[in-house]
């Protein structure tokens, strides 16, 4: 059974950082982390869930929304099966549950993948737990 745990998040000040972590395991025998394209969203509180960041199965692909570009960074390790995201110059305005999601639609997140990453959302076959993060002033 695959199982999709998350950890980071916390409580910081604005302007610092934090690092979040996606570790997938119990994959399928043929099946590989690399397999999917990985994103990741956020739901502010009172708020619709919105996507923050995607990263194509190679990680050579990725892209960010507008509200996190240049201070977010995704990547991930394949041979780790773990996903990351870094958020530095937090703003108050970050404060949301994060989720990280897994999706086989290769198209998705891939350059010339015909799909706008941020509003053409394949099905996700694995969700992340979600996990809280709160910026203060």
């Amino acid at each position: 059974q695959v199982q999709v745990v998350q950890s980071g998040g916390g409580l910081v000040q604005a302007g610092e950082s934090l690092t979040l972590a996606c570790t997938m395991s119990g994959l399928p025998s043929g099946s590989t982390f690399d397999d999917y394209a990985m994103g990741w969203f956020r739901q502010p509180p009172g708020k619709e869930r919105e996507a923050v960041s995607c990263i194509s199965w190679s990680g050579i692909s990725t892209y960010y929304a507008d509200a996190v570009t240049g201070r977010f960074t995704i990547s991930r390790d394949n041979a780790k099966n773990t996903l990351y995201l870094q958020l530095n110059s937090m703003k108050l305005e970050d404060t949301a549950v994060y989720y990280c999601a897994a999706t086989r639609v290769a198209a998705w997140c891939a350059t010339g993948g015909g799909l706008r990453w941020d509003t053409d959302l394949p099905r996700f076959e694995h969700w992340g737990q979600g996990t809280q993060v709160t910026v203060s002033s």
